[in-house]
């Protein structure tokens, strides 16, 4: 039986950290605010897979008052989903995300992002879609102040 998860996640830009995306370095002024390495999109990739769990979100695997988790790469947070799937004897079937941003230009780095994450969850690169659309300069994406996903995903589960 498939089932279906959403996943959403926002984090502020802030002077000083490494602006990362889908595991991807995106050269930028400003980087994503948060315990690990904030990757927003991983994040909501996470939360949609553990959903169609049925399971809790990421901070109940990854608490962000655990010092392990300070600065670690969202990669682990991916691999982590997976083997939930695995554990529930499922088949994840595909991902889909959107990135709200204004700026950096995302597209040079979607293929990547895309690779990264099929990679961290053992999928065809083929079976998970991101994209990338501004906020039309609305809110607090609109003015530069953060980066939001948003994610689905599908998996086949023993009924």
């Amino acid at each position: 039986m498939i089932h279906v998860g959403i996943g959403y996640d926002i984090h502020p830009l802030v002077a000083g950290r490494k602006l990362i995306l889908g595991g991807v370095e995106i050269p930028h002024p400003k980087g994503l605010d948060g315990h690990s390495d904030a990757d927003a999109l991983m994040h909501a990739i996470c939360d949609a897979i553990l959903g169609a769990l049925g399971e809790p979100d990421i901070g109940h695997f990854f608490k962000n008052t655990d010092p392990r988790w300070q600065n670690a790469p969202s990669r682990v947070f991916l691999q982590e989903a997976a083997r939930q799937v695995t554990f529930h004897q499922g088949r994840l079937i595909n991902i889909d995300a959107t990135l709200l941003a204004e700026e950096p230009k995302i597209a040079p780095h979607l293929q990547k992002m895309k690779l990264n994450i099929a990679e961290a969850l053992n999928l065809n690169v083929r079976r998970v879609g991101i994209k990338a659309t501004t906020n039309e300069r609305l809110g607090s994406i609109g003015r530069c102040e953060g980066i939001a996903a948003m994610a689905v995903a599908s998996v086949d589960l023993p009924e």
